[in-house]
């Protein structure tokens, strides 16, 4: 077995445990060396963000002091969601390495098949002027900056 998915395994473990949520663990490695680890909280901390790649994210920046996780790998013991996905690729983790996949998280009760789908669409476009003239203000400040 390997040794990061194994300690990816235990922290889900730990989670399972505490009763904090699902079995989801994950690390972030760099080097050789885990810099980051989390387990799903979505249970204790009532907030549905919180999914052990979310974590373990949100942990290795915290011990980088960085919001760019370039050059790192994640071990997950489930294939990552849409929205987790979506966390590695906005923090430029190079390579996943998951356990299980989409049919075994829906095999014991996880609905994650179903955001693989065509969502619905639930959104509009509402005062996008003003909002454009809020990221021509963000440009500007951006800019000044920089130099």
């Amino acid at each position: 077995m390997d040794k990061f998915m194994k300690t990816a395994i235990d922290e889900a473990r730990e989670g399972i445990n505490a009763g904090h949520g699902g079995p989801f663990g994950c690390v972030i490695v760099k080097g050789g060396k885990i810099i980051g680890r989390g387990h799903n909280e979505v249970v204790r901390r009532k907030d549905p963000t919180c999914h052990g790649e979310v974590m373990a994210i949100r942990d290795a920046c915290k011990n980088l002091g960085s919001f760019d996780l370039s050059g790192c790998e994640l071990y997950t013991t489930a294939e990552p969601c849409p929205m987790c996905a979506g966390a590695i690729m906005w923090a430029n983790i190079a390579k996943v390495y998951y356990g299980c996949n989409i049919a075994d998280t829906d095999s014991i009760g996880f609905r994650d098949k179903q955001f693989y789908e065509e969502p619905e669409d639930i959104s509009s476009e509402l005062d996008r002027t003003e909002c454009l003239e809020l990221f021509e203000e963000y440009r500007s400040i951006s800019e000044k900056k920089m130099y």
